[in-house]
């Protein structure tokens, strides 16, 4: 789940969002994203992220933290296909550190008492960058080394060695089934189906705040749950790209063709993200909305809806966020926002 979630992109706010939101002063350059965590939302801006979990006593945790100014306002983040790979990597490395804290304070035990800031440390510490290259080298072999591999086997079983055409057709296809198969099969996991309610709510309430609509749970419901530079939109485009790309190579043996795979796959992301960075600004076009349809289609089997706490929480994570981009106090260690009264209390003492 890491390899979907952690995989988010950004792009400008365009100058009628802006128009919209005029009760709350904007610079037009800033961007929005998120990701889901273990019961709570990570939500990231140009200058700082903020993950606001719920604990088991019913708190909403927060911690807040500034980005790197040299990846997120640097030179790098300016330069077409470079910026994509830099802002992938550092937005992989965000979200599995965003998933440990989230793990730290979600599963500790009801009433347990922490020192302060002891939650954060997860922020910290080589261990992170292990996991980090752990997870993008496990990514990397599931969906692009062994697509390739079978891919060359099923050619010459059924005797298409030197079609690389048809060769490449069957790399997508099987590259495409073990996407949406995975994102498909662990939907049916009781805690992924958790997560991916947070990830309703935290496409729901960004599309709440680029409609200038007011950041409450009821305001917030109303959106909808799909949103166009979402992470899982990022693979199906990758998958897309590869196929158009790989096919302008010639026939290869099995080997060099998984080199070839991992040789080519950072122009592959490169490509991938200047690509949805620009669907995702141009969604007043028609035929942008028709060929991104795919990419919304399969968010749905990556969002539920939320509930309403599962709103609060993502709610909370963006305001904090909001908050620090405009200048505002906010605590830069662990702490906690408030003790909500759980929906379901409050239906109950109403009835």
């Amino acid at each position: 789940m890491t390899l979907i979630c952690a995989l988010s992109t950004i792009r400008p706010m365009s100058e009628n969002q802006a128009s919209t939101n005029s009760k709350r002063p904007l610079d037009l350059n800033t961007n929005y994203g998120g990701q889901a965590v273990i019961e709570g939302v990570m939500m990231r801006g140009s200058q700082a992220l903020s993950v606001a979990v719920r604990n088991p006593d019913g708190d909403i945790v927060v911690h807040t933290e500034p980005l790197d100014a040299r990846i997120y306002g640097g030179r790098m983040a300016r330069v077409p296909f470079i910026r994509g790979l830099t802002l992938l990597w550092d937005a992989l490395g965000l979200g599995i550190k965003s998933l440990m804290f989230s793990a730290e304070v979600a599963l500790e035990e009801e009433g347990e008492e922490k020192e302060e800031g002891e939650a954060s440390k997860v922020f910290e510490g080589p261990v992170q960058w292990t996991m980090i290259a752990l997870s993008l080298s496990l990514m990397i072999l599931i969906f692009f080394v062994v697509p390739a591999f079978v891919a060359g086997l099923i050619q010459g079983w059924i005797g298409l060695v030197e079609s690389q055409f048809w060769g490449n057709i069957i790399e997508g296809i099987i590259r495409l089934s073990l996407v949406v198969g995975y994102i498909w099969i662990i939907g049916f996991m009781a805690d992924v189906k958790r997560l991916y309610g947070y990830h309703g709510a935290e496409h729901k309430t960004i599309n709440a705040y680029e409609a200038g609509a007011p950041l409450t749970p009821e305001s917030v419901a109303r959106f909808p749950l799909q949103h166009p530079r979402c992470g899982t939109a990022f693979l199906l485009t990758v998958v897309v790209i590869s196929i158009i790309l790989y096919s302008f190579l010639p026939a290869m043996s099995i080997p060099i063709r998984i080199l070839s795979r991992l040789a080519l796959l950072p122009i592959v992301a490169g490509i991938a993200y200047e690509f949805l960075r620009f669907s995702a600004s141009h969604q007043d076009n028609a035929f942008i909305r028709l060929i991104t349809k795919p990419n919304l289609a399969l968010q749905g089997l990556t969002t539920r809806e939320p509930e309403m706490e599962m709103l609060e929480v993502a709610i909370t994570a963006f305001e904090q966020v909001v908050a620090f981009e405009q200048g505002q106090p906010v605590a830069d260690e662990t702490h906690v926002v408030s003790k909500i009264t759980p929906i379901t209390q409050i239906e109950q003492a109403e009835s």
